[in-house]
């Protein structure tokens, strides 16, 4: 797809150096997070994508009121604020995030849902001033929900911050352009657990990579660069 009409994916993330992505028992120095966003600072991206499960820390827990009013909540989407200096964006497919507020940090949040959600959830979201955009009937297409975010809240770099799953929907899709990744000096062993792109058993959609910069970090962390070839 034109990246004029979507907005330039960054996938940055910090892998093992096996290529794993839970990192709750890797023992890594605290200066890890520090360095991890200082890193995807240098990036200046208006946005930041993640999925569900890891969105829920930051989405709060809230009660969805059951609706009044019968009548029925268009699928068409709900944009609360286009004018916002950054956005926090949630692939909710299911619509299961119980927001407290509608921005985290003072980004504001936008949720990717399909038209599969009840019209409880979505009056919910309207009252707590979330936006919200759909994605399809009833799964997401990825090429669909960039170009709206493109065109509706005007956003040209995002950065990519999933789990293997969502990570891996975007690299089938072809929507990654640059991989950023922060190699801990860890050697994870584990089989089965998340790695940086998890799309299916076999054989997977590889794409090839054109280095663009390597540099040492505190910790021992290594910030390799890629380009996706295209």
């Amino acid at each position: 797809m034109d990246t004029t009409k979507r907005p330039y994916v960054i996938c940055h993330m910090v892998p093992s150096v096996d290529g794993r992505i839970v990192v709750k028992h890797w023992g890594l120095p605290k200066g890890v997070v520090g360095e991890y966003e200082a890193t995807a600072g240098t990036f200046d991206a208006d946005a930041w994508i993640i999925g569900r499960v890891s969105m829920e820390p930051y989405a709060g827990k809230s009660r969805v009121p059951k609706r009044r009013d019968s009548r029925p909540i268009p699928r068409t989407d709900f944009i609360a604020r286009r004018d916002a200096e950054a956005y926090a964006i949630a692939l909710d497919p299911s619509g299961k995030l119980t927001w407290k507020s509608a921005s985290i940090d003072e980004e504001h949040v936008i949720t990717v849902l399909t038209e599969a959600v009840s019209d409880d959830y979505l009056a919910f979201l309207q009252a707590r001033g979330v936006s919200y955009v759909f994605g399809g009937k009833t799964r997401l297409s990825l090429p669909r929900v960039l170009q709206k975010l493109r065109k509706e809240f005007g956003i040209k770099k995002l950065l990519l911050e999933g789990g293997g799953k969502i990570n891996g929907s975007f690299l089938a899709a072809d929507l990654i352009d640059e991989l950023s990744i922060l190699v801990a000096p860890v050697a994870d062993g584990g089989v089965g657990t998340p790695s940086l792109f998890d799309v299916k058993p076999g054989r997977g959609p590889a794409r090839n990579l054109k280095l663009v910069s390597v540099e040492q970090r505190r910790g021992d962390l290594l910030w390799v660069r890629y380009k996706v070839k295209r």
